[in-house]
């Protein structure tokens, strides 16, 4: 590597004109830091208690050189230099390989700040110098391949947000500023808090940072989001930032007499008293805030004063520049002015402070590493040659080590497993206590009856709009997904999250009622056998089966009788049993349906009907005959409708009606659905009738046959003496038209639920129609009019033409008289 410079005097450079650059003297300030002081004790009381005693580095004795950093990063590089000078000198020396390099030092303990942790990371990271800080705590020093050789006994930000995040979210706040300070910590810090908040669903309606210095010009800009923090419903404010920034934040908040908030305070303001010795701090309301836990350290404060008692004697003081002669002052700089006059009681307030046992650790951490590259043991260190930083490196990785009884690891990014308190400020006068009101150790624990707040009675709340109930979605509004409107969920849908923006549908086999958070199982809905619907059908089949068989038992009775004879004999007979199984067809159609009943409601409640109404037709068509026709012709087709052929009339009847069955069975089957939309609640099972036409065509025989009974009888006239059986047809015929025409929009309008009932009530009504005008007024003669039962009354005419048969015979007209009945009067 070459330089290039150029004489004294000389006229010439780099630019257009020349530019006399000077480094600046970096010197510290009058300031003096009790706390720093304090980790420096911490470091030198951990070294002592090492190398008095056997444990860990047995016959060895550590070295130490102490230098303030005055926080600022090119002051801290001066000693860093000073670290890495080659040994027994104060240069570094340049090599191309530096493996057999011996620095100073061989580790590194601190800086404080994340802000110089960069900067000397980055350095002592080049000749793999092991450094560990004891307050550093940004999450970018985690990052191996620029810092490989970073640790610190403090924990990442990462870990302090997630505490932070988890907090947020178990006290239900929402809606939150969010500032930090203009430096590393604070802008690392912020980004990592915002990024975690809003994948945890926190709103930050307000952000900024605190410019650094207090002066600068940008105080316009922390004063206006003051006011808008102020004006708006935010009542929860999220501080990461030094201790310096949240002072002049603290300072600007009541001097503008902000209101009180909750201050959720990150670790490196929460224990300054920079904040808590400022006026007016108790009427900025709630502060909270994480502070990692570490091991008791009671021997401390006596070390201090005994430290402070032997640095206030002389001659302690002048034996040790005679015994270690110290730096040159233009290299560590002027003597500190305070230093002299440092008391217990200046430093009593930081005494117990969190980091102090951090520092304390630190020392430890390299200590036991050290101990494992000398391959130290309870009677010695057997190796003797020199160790390099990059060998007591390698050790540092994952190493566990004890301090003061607390078990610590260093993990691969260099941090610590060191969990978190929960502290908040209870005011004693004039300082606040800080006291525990939970835990974080991966998961947060609050104990929330220790808590108290800013607002008398009950916890703040921090939210841009209310909560919704349960069963409600939020639609959002704006920009922020924590402002929203509450929507309910609609029936079919619910509420599968808290945080859903949209109502999830059920599925096809569930429902919701509005405003659900969940989905029921629907049950399957059928004309179930106890409704009282059915039941009232069960009693009308009762009544209709009862009155089909009471009449067949009687025509049975009286099957020689005249009144049975007229009426078709045995052909009457089937007619009712027909009547029967008609009735009887209707117990296919409640209950769950299946496939077997399904296919079978059509064609077991229409081809006994068949049978019904071919008798009937035939008895019409006897009637027809025997008052329309000639005599002579009469006569003859008389004979044939009551011969073997009417019962293939009968039988061409239902074979033609089982052929429309088969069809319909075939072309177009029924079968069982489940309907999910239909009903609200629940499934629908029911027979699907796949073609309405083929279910119409199936009723066309037995309405052809009904409407060819009707004909017949319709126009017949009666003659008198005799009984009137057109009359009976005929409004059979009507009784079964009326049924099943009202049948057609009574079905096609009712709920689908209910259609099967509808048909069992048109069939059930059918049979009744027919067994009330047809069937029912001959049972009455035979029961009660039992001297109408004779041939004449019933055959006229044709009692002469079978003489003897009926065991009667008819002379003069008007030698036997009959007297009409109501039931039987002419029309």
């Amino acid at each position: 590597m070459q330089g290039v410079g150029s004489e004294a005097g000389s006229g010439s450079g780099w630019g257009c004109s020349r530019v006399a650059m000077r480094p600046p003297a970096a010197l510290c300030g009058p300031r003096f830091s009790s706390l720093g002081l304090l980790w420096a004790l911490a470091v030198k009381m951990a070294v002592e208690e090492i190398n008095n005693g056997s444990a860990l580095l047995p016959g060895l004795h550590l070295g130490y050189d102490l230098f303030d950093t005055c926080s600022e990063p090119t002051v801290a590089m001066k000693p860093s230099l000073m670290f890495m000078a080659k040994a027994g000198s104060c240069n570094i020396a340049a090599y191309c390989n530096y493996t057999q390099y011996q620095p100073r030092v061989l580790a590194v303990i601190g800086p404080h700040s994340s802000e110089l942790a960069l900067v000397t990371g980055k350095f002592f990271s080049f000749f793999l110098v092991p450094q560990v800080s004891y307050g550093a705590s940004t999450d970018r020093l985690s990052n191996r391949e620029i810092f490989p050789s970073f640790f610190r006994t403090v924990p990442s930000d990462q870990v302090q947000v997630a505490a932070m995040v988890e907090l947020l979210q178990e006290l239900g706040w929402n809606w939150v500023a969010a500032v930090g300070s203009d430096d590393e910590y604070g802008r690392q810090g912020l980004s990592l808090f915002s990024g975690l908040a809003n994948a945890r669903g926190i709103c930050i309606a307000h952000e900024g940072l605190v410019p650094l210095p207090p002066g600068s010009l940008r105080l316009g800009a922390l004063q206006g989001l003051l006011r808008q923090v102020n004006q708006s419903s935010v009542q929860v404010v999220v501080l990461f930032s030094s201790a310096h920034a949240a002072r002049t934040l603290f300072s600007y908040s009541i001097r503008c007499k902000l209101s009180p908030k909750v201050w959720v305070a990150s670790e490196a303001w929460l224990t300054s008293d920079l904040v808590t010795a400022l006026p007016g701090m108790p009427g900025v309301g709630t502060v909270l805030g994480f502070l990692q836990q570490g091991a008791p350290m009671p021997e401390f404060p006596s070390y201090v004063r005994t430290r402070l008692a032997l640095a206030a004697d002389p001659a302690f003081c002048a034996s040790l520049d005679a015994e270690q002669p110290g730096l040159e002052e233009h290299v560590v700089g002027p003597r500190c002015p305070q230093c002299d006059h440092v008391t217990l009681e200046n430093l009593s307030a930081g005494l117990l402070h969190h980091q102090t046992f951090a520092a304390y650790a630190a020392v430890y951490g390299v200590a036991q590493a050290l101990h494992n590259t000398l391959r130290c043991n309870a009677s010695g260190c057997p190796r003797r040659e020199p160790v390099r930083p990059w060998q007591l490196l390698e050790n540092m990785y994952n190493v566990s080590f004890r301090a003061r009884g607390l078990a610590l690891q260093f993990d691969a990014s260099g941090n610590v497993n060191v969990d978190y308190d929960l502290k908040l400020w209870v005011w004693q006068d004039p300082t606040p206590e800080l006291r525990t009101v939970g835990t974080f150790k991966g998961r947060l624990e609050l104990w929330r009856s220790q808590m108290r707040w800013h607002t008398p009675g009950k916890q703040p709340v921090s939210q841009c709009s209310r909560q919704c109930k349960g069963g409600q979605v939020r639609r959002v509004k704006g920009f922020h997904s924590c402002c929203y409107d509450c929507v309910d969920c609609k029936a079919g849908s619910y509420q599968r999250n808290p945080d859903d923006l949209l109502c999830t549908q059920c599925d096809q086999d569930q429902w919701s009622p509005d405003r659900s958070t969940r989905c029921f199982p629907r049950k399957p809905m059928f004309l179930a056998w106890g409704e009282p619907a059915v039941l009232l059908l069960l009693a009308l089949l009762a009544l209709a089966l009862g009155l089909a068989l009471a009449a067949l038992g009687l025509f049975l009775w009286h099957s020689d009788s005249p009144l049975v004879r007229a009426s078709g004999g045995p052909r009457a007979c089937f007619g009712l049993a027909c009547l029967g199984l008609v009735c009887l067809s209707v117990l296919l159609f409640p209950g769950q349906p299946g496939p077997a009943s399904c296919l079978a409601q059509q064609p077991l409640s229409h081809l006994p009907l068949t049978g019904c109404l071919s008798t009937l037709f035939l008895q019409a068509a006897e009637i027809f005959v025997g008052s329309e026709l000639p005599p002579s012709w009469a006569e003859k087709m008389r004979g044939r409708l009551r011969g073997p052929w009417a019962w293939l009339v009968v039988l061409l009847a239902m074979l033609a009606e089982a052929a429309l069955c088969a069809w319909y069975l075939v072309a177009f089957p029924p079968e069982v659905v489940t309907d999910w939309r239909v009903l609200p609640t629940e499934a629908l099972v029911h027979c699907h009738v796949h073609s309405w036409i083929s279910f119409g065509l199936v009723h066309v025989t037995n309405a052809m046959l009904a409407f060819l009974c009707f004909l017949g009888t319709f126009l017949v006239q009666s003659q008198p003496g005799r009984y009137n059986g057109a009359r009976g047809l005929t409004f059979a015929m009507l009784a079964y038209f009326i049924t099943w025409i009202s049948f057609v929009p009574l079905f096609a309008n009712v709920r689908v639920a209910y259609q099967p009932a509808v048909q069992m009530g048109a069939i059930l009504l059918c049979a009744l129609g027919i067994l009330a005008t047809f069937h029912l007024p001959k049972c009455y003669l035979l029961l009660h009019r039992p001297e109408l039962n004779t041939p004449e009354f019933f055959l006229g005419d044709n009692a002469r033409a079978q003489g003897s048969s009926w065991g009667q015979g008819r002379g003069e007209s008007g030698q036997k008289q009959v007297t009409p009945d109501p039931v039987t009067s002419p029309r």
